[in-house]
């Protein structure tokens, strides 16, 4: 049996969480999408992997949407080809995990756009798409992102004021 003693009390004292990282993933991760964001001149974005639970989903590794599809970016905004996906599912399975959730950076606020809208990365009911705010030029933290859960037919709820309690980052994920 796996576990330990921080998590148990971490899972009963803490409140539930939609999605979960650990702190030095999540810096890796914004820290990639800073740099493949061009000095802040692009957006830039990645498919987040990891494990669907019961409860709460944790992310594990990411692929960034230009390993995927090269000329995603080439407007300057996220244009991702939907043919593409089948390299991400095969990422998947060679590491038996499933897409909990996307990001990508947005130069001004967190807000969705109408394209974002209209367009969801993954069109899958329940699935989670985050926004970074300003490039991710500074530390992004659950509380100062966009937290968004797709309802299906282009329509999708806002969990960005529930921040950190929908998405948790720390020393482990939950």
């Amino acid at each position: 049996m796996n576990f330990s003693i921080a998590e148990i009390i971490a899972r009963l004292w803490a409140p539930r969480h939609e999605i979960s990282c650990s702190w030095f993933l999540w810096q890796r991760l914004c820290a990639k999408l800073r740099e493949r964001g061009r000095n802040a001149t692009r957006e830039s974005g990645a498919f987040l992997l990891g494990r669907k639970g019961r409860a709460t989903h944790r992310i594990e590794r990411f692929v960034y949407y230009d390993d995927i599809d090269p000329t995603c970016f080439r407007n300057g905004i996220v244009e991702f080809d939907g043919r593409k996906l089948g390299t991400v599912w095969r990422l998947c399975r060679d590491f038996d995990l499933d897409v909990v959730a996307d990001v990508h950076v947005h130069p001004g606020g967190h807000g969705q756009s109408s394209s974002d809208q209209a367009n969801p990365i993954m069109a899958e009911v329940g699935h989670l798409a985050l926004i970074l705010p300003d490039f991710a030029a500074r530390r992004v933290n659950p509380g100062g992102i966009g937290i968004y859960q797709y309802l299906g037919s282009r329509r999708w709820t806002d969990l960005s004021t529930s921040g950190s309690r929908a998405f948790h980052v720390g020393w482990w994920p939950l």
